[in-house]
């Protein structure tokens, strides 16, 4: 039987968790009212399109004011929806299926709110590119990497967001020795970024004979596609360029052309490549913003390094440490051990249901109450 408790406070607020609404703490509507009131100010002024890049950044702070102010409409309805069947249940009316519809879209509206409003830094909100390296262990953690590629993938098809693979090197008997791929939609960097680190399997072996139990891993790395207005000039006298013929998968992996960029940052030594496009101009400019955003990506950990020598601060992630532990056998349980979540669902989780640990780790994040990723050689 189902059961439901009111917890409906008389201003109409609502945040639903463990039974308990309250949105105030999500969003204040004067607030944003406030907020617009000054942009749409800004906006009016005669040299507001002086400056386009700062425009920009206006107009995309505009958008998110609105959406803010839409979703909280969109709870007061819904909470307002509730109290109504609330008191037609006290008056006797059926309307406990009802009722429980409601609370169940409620809910889910404020987990997507509270995600969002977690999702605050610089590039939380942009596009993800994501690549994934198998570790070492040959054809098993070649296969483990393409397990979370299709893991990812799945994931991304239930948030809609778009997916492109733009660089797939197929691993020698299975699986993938490296491949990048880019997300496309609101928060498709913040919520992935979750993902970044290194990932555990523990499992018996497909590929051996003797069926033993084997440990392999994969490295997840995202980095935020950067906004084509960011001064961040690369120069040509710094970049190696090579085109070679794609000898990838093909099908739904990439399209086999003689077009195929490989860009290697000298002063760096990073190389990306791109062979999805038969155009080599479109895979060129791919593989720049790959570049862009990983030579973008190693300046913010090198200023952040700094900061941290300068403070006497210890880097929390050691290097080869873990995120995640998928055990297959000789029991069944995902662990996160920065969060200490723990499923037992494994294939549901490798189909694609990422969010709860997605979550989770943003609300410890936030809270600054994450743990340390694990050695390892962690068992």
């Amino acid at each position: 039987m189902w059961h439901w408790q009111s917890r409906i406070s008389p201003g109409g607020t609502t945040n639903c968790r463990n039974g308990r609404w309250n949105s105030g703490g999500i969003f204040e509507a004067a607030n944003l009212d406030e907020q617009l009131g000054e942009i749409e100010a800004r906006i009016s002024a005669p040299d507001f399109w002086g400056n386009q890049a700062e425009a920009q950044r206006v107009m995309q702070r505009r958008r998110r004011i609105e959406e803010d102010r839409a979703l909280l409409e969109s709870l007061r309805r819904r909470t307002d929806d509730i109290g109504v069947m609330i008191e037609w249940s006290a008056a006797g009316e059926d309307v406990v299926a009802d009722l429980a519809r409601a609370l169940d879209g409620l809910q889910q509206e404020v987990d997507a709110a509270e995600t969002k409003k977690m999702l605050s830094g610089e590039h939380d909100r942009a596009n993800a590119i994501v690549t994934i390296h198998p570790g070492a262990g040959g054809t098993e953690s070649q296969d483990w990497a393409e397990m979370l590629l299709r893991m990812y993938l799945k994931w991304s098809e239930r948030r809609g967001l778009r997916r492109e693979i733009i660089d797939y090197q197929p691993g020698d008997e299975a699986g993938l020795k490296s491949v990048t791929l880019t997300l496309t939609g609101d928060y498709a960097y913040g919520l992935m970024s979750a993902e970044a680190g290194v990932h555990r399997l523990v499992r018996i072996s497909p590929f051996d004979q003797a069926a033993r139990r084997h440990t392999s891993f994969a490295s997840v790395f995202v980095w935020p596609e950067l906004p084509e207005d960011l001064d961040f000039e690369i120069e040509d006298k710094d970049l190696r360029v090579d085109t070679y013929r794609s000898s990838g998968a093909g099908g739904q992996h990439v399209n086999v052309t003689d077009s195929a960029i490989r860009l290697t940052h000298l002063p760096t030594g990073i190389v990306v490549s791109c062979q999805n496009e038969r155009s080599q101009h479109k895979n060129r400019a791919s593989a720049m913003k790959v570049l862009k955003a990983r030579l973008y990506d190693l300046k913010v950990k090198e200023n952040q390094s700094k900061l941290e020598q300068i403070a006497g601060a210890k880097k929390e992630i050691g290097f080869g440490s873990q995120i995640r532990s998928y055990v297959l056998q000789p029991y069944q349980m995902i662990k996160d051990h920065r969060t200490k979540m723990e499923v037992g669902d494994i294939h549901r989780v490798l189909d694609g249901d990422l969010d709860p640990f997605i979550k989770t780790y943003l609300l410890k994040k936030a809270a600054g109450t994450l743990g340390a990723p694990a050695p390892a050689d962690d068992e």
